[in-house]
């Protein structure tokens, strides 16, 4: 297992980890300096380095790592992130989703009755012209 020897860094402090040189990641609360490994890599190295200076937790999560992969990091730890100090929008990004999907209730709502109230107004004309041709 991967120590890091208990250290805790700041955003500030891994943000400057940003180049070739000097790679470090913030995944699920971890520090990792990934330097050593941008060649080898199976992504490439650009991937990693545009991970850098912010949480990359949802990043490393969406490409779905294999357990060897997540075996391998533990090598990699040189510490832990002060949660703190990563601001709060990038850190809870699922709290935007409800207002979105809010937004295409709405939307859902009104195409529907975009294609309800013309049905209904076309079904009463046909009711209407039922009843008075029956009279």
């Amino acid at each position: 297992m991967g120590g890091g020897d208990g250290k805790v860094f700041t955003l500030a402090q891994v943000s400057e980890h940003n180049d070739r040189k000097d790679c470090w990641l913030i995944i699920n609360g971890k520090v990792y300096d990934v330097t050593k490994f941008l060649e080898d890599h199976p992504g490439g190295d650009e991937v990693l380095l545009s991970a850098t200076g912010k949480d990359a937790t949802d990043d490393f999560e969406d490409v779905g790592h294999s357990d060897s992969a997540r075996d391998m990091m533990d090598q990699y730890c040189v510490g832990e992130i002060d949660v703190s100090t990563i601001p709060k929008k990038t850190k809870y990004k699922p709290s935007t989703q409800p207002h979105y999907n809010q937004d295409k209730t709405s939307e859902f709502i009104i195409k529907l009755l975009q294609f309800l109230v013309p049905l209904a107004i076309l079904g009463l004309a046909v009711g209407i012209r039922l009843y008075t041709k029956s009279s």
